[in-house]
């Protein structure tokens, strides 16, 4: 891949119930008692395409027609940039970005090619943002800026606040894609959890048509705030703050219970409590006769479980939740025949999603002493396949980072902090200096991971369960990804092998243990699975017993799984596994029961405890794991993964 130059596509953004409270959320700065504001918000299937390339200034430009030839050309220069922000317009979006880019990291300058846009332009789907994530992603892509997906969207947000349109803070939810995510407003903190969908949601969105004044509605809603002085202002803070998170609770029990009928009447009923209560602060744009003559059209309600207007309401655009898929086409061809609107679809799908992990680096090393009595394992040197010497750790975080993994937490002892801060450290300018272009990148790498890592201390020393249990509020109920503190990988393919984890896990949306095949004798040593081949490729095992450390009798006789290479095959632990809320409500009732094996909390058990229960996923890794944990392991690690 030529990483001077690649492909992006942002889509719009649909916020499918909460509009408004983005905003209203910032008046607690002013007004503790508002409540905090939440949205709904998803990506769509149209958006914006672009090939993005380096350049000596900021570059954007396009062949389409709508783009009329017009193109921006401007200096990595912040003033300048901010020069064409104030001035409004499309480009002003793209300047205001890149102006914020280049105030606040090292980069050059970029060409930006829009070479498709299937998104319309104002309707109620973000255009703007989508554009203004694009420009923030492609500096982050092309300069390492090492921002994960809240990075990117608050420079996004921070880009378009300089230019005139002053955005909400919702819009730039699009940066995580076609996903649903359920966003927090609370003052100028904004907080983001991804929700999951467990039935398909077919949207229409259309155009109305019939326009709409987006700057007198949000300017008589704003008179409601900080403090409402007359019942019409209480009614719209009412209706944006208490009302709405009951409206959000009962949106996200829908969609996480894939209660499709649930969520189109929450749809309806938050419609009919905004035409109550917010509409009479701005009647003559909320009255919106166009809107509401669409809501109640039989035809299209034959066809739907709900509907509302979208983005600051009025007659601008439309949303239905159609009843499946082809109650969807219909509708779009009814919009478009009976009424001359152009409906846009857009289809949620279940998908698990994986952006956090979880590394136990807390143990002394036992093994390795009296080495661990100046460095704690996790800073053994290893050298990489690049060519560069890093500690154990930073191989690790770094294929997580290539795999998007946006959160990482490690588990430590609570002496040991202090370590890891100076780590993660900025260097002084002296030493700095002194590096070469390729040191100072991973010094600035490390720097940025540190905004990333969450600190989970093991207080007492229970095995390795209880150190992984330690996570559980970190995890927050969503599936994690557990490595092994000790051990290091290296892939066969272009993804790695925390990605094939990922991406497998998403696919099956199963508990998973990565595998890789051991030989009789060393079964002894490693955490043994047995199941049934899944699918015809045979890297999917479907599991019917784990065993801690069994004999090599036992292995032989229960443990064996046969291949089409091989009539003799024992999966070991490749050192790497997907964790669901499941495990950690296992390992919760171990811990209270006080479940030991060999004096310790073992994960196996869980994981077993959790088989048994809800099933779960072997996957054979195409790659090769490697331990630092033992002498000579070690030995053989340092002498054969930089090996290219």
């Amino acid at each position: 891949m030529n990483k001077n130059k690649f492909d992006l596509f942002v889509p719009g953004r649909l916020c499918i119930i909460g509009e408004h409270s983005d905003w209203a959320g910032i008046h607690r700065m002013t007004n503790a008692d508002i409540v905090p504001g939440q949205a709904i918000v998803t990506g769509i299937e149209q958006g914006i395409y672009a090939t993005v390339e380096k350049a000596d200034k900021f570059i954007v430009e396009s062949p389409l027609p709508m783009y009329h030839g017009e193109f921006l050309s401007c200096d990595m220069d912040t003033d300048k940039l901010l020069e064409v922000a104030y001035n409004g317009g499309f480009f002003s979006y793209v300047a205001g970005v890149a102006s914020y880019v280049n105030e606040n990291y090292h980069v050059e300058g970029l060409r930006i090619t829009i070479t498709k846009m299937d998104l319309p332009i104002k309707s109620g789907l973000s255009s703007s943002a989508a554009i203004c994530v694009l420009v923030a992603r492609a500096f982050n892509r092309m300069y390492n800026l090492h921002l994960n997906t809240m990075g990117e969207m608050r420079i996004a947000y921070n880009g378009e606040q300089r230019t005139p349109s002053r955005c909400g803070r919702l819009d730039q939810a699009c940066a995580y894609g076609v996903n649903p995510v359920r966003m927090f407003f609370d003052g100028t903190e904004v907080s983001v959890k991804t929700l999951t969908v467990k039935s398909p949601l077919y949207f229409v969105v259309a155009n109305l048509n019939a326009g709409k004044d987006t700057v007198k509605i949000l300017a008589d809603l704003n008179k409601c705030f900080p403090f409402a002085q007359n019942d019409t202002e209480n009614s719209v803070q009412e209706a944006l703050g208490r009302d709405n998170v009951v409206f959000i609770d009962r949106a996200c029990q829908a969609i996480e219970k894939g209660d499709v009928k649930a969520l189109g009447q929450v749809m309806i009923d938050f419609q009919h409590n905004f035409d109550n209560k917010v509409a009479p602060a701005c009647p003559e744009q909320l009255t919106a006769p166009v809107l509401h003559e669409i809501l109640e059209d039989e035809a299209i309600r034959s066809l739907s479980y709900g509907a509302k207007g979208v983005g600051s309401q009025g007659d601008g655009t439309v949303q239905f939740l159609a009843k499946d898929e082809e109650s969807q086409k219909k509708i779009i061809e009814y919009l478009k025949n009976e009424k001359n609107m152009e409906g846009f679809p857009l289809t949620l799908k279940p998908k698990k999603a994986v952006r956090k992990a979880i590394i136990p680096v807390a143990g002394f090393g036992t093994r390795l002493f009296p080495a661990t009595k100046a460095i704690k394992k996790d800073f053994f040197p290893i050298l990489d396949t690049d060519g560069i010497l890093k500690p154990v750790l930073l191989i690790l975080l770094e294929q997580l980072v290539e795999a998007d993994i946006e959160d990482i937490c490690l588990v430590i002892g609570e002496e040991e902090r202090p370590l890891y801060d100076m780590f993660f450290a900025r260097l002084s300018s002296e030493n700095y200096d002194k590096l070469s272009d390729d040191k100072k990148y991973y010094q600035n790498l490390l720097m940025s991971l540190a905004r990333r890592i969450t600190y989970v201390y093991q207080k007492e020393r229970k095995g390795f369960g209880h150190a992984v249990y330690q996570c559980r509020e970190f995890t927050n109920g969503e599936p994690v990804l557990l490595l092994l503190g000790d051990m290091i990988y290296r892939s066969n393919t272009s993804q790695n092998c925390m990605q094939q984890m990922i991406d497998a896990y998403e696919n099956c949306g199963m508990p998973m243990i990565s595998m890789h095949t051991v030989d009789p004798e060393e079964v002894v040593h490693y955490g043994i699975m047995h199941g049934q081949w899944e699918n015809s490729d045979q890297r999917f095992l479907k599991l019917d017993e784990i065993k801690e450390k069994p004999t090599v009798d036992y292995a032989k006789e229960y443990l064996n799984v046969a291949t089409r290479e091989s009539e003799e095959n024992y999966y070991a632990v490749f050192g790497q596994y997907i964790l669901t809320p499941e495990v950690f409500e296992n390992l919760e009732k171990n811990i209270k029961n006080n479940l030991l094996e060999n004096n310790e909390i073992q994960l196996t058990t869980a994981l077993e405890q959790t088989r048994s229960s809800s099933g779960m996923m072997g996957l054979v890794i195409d790659g090769m794991s490697y331990d630092v944990g033992l002498p000579q392991a070690y030995v053989k690690t340092v002498s054969e993964y930089g090996e290219r």
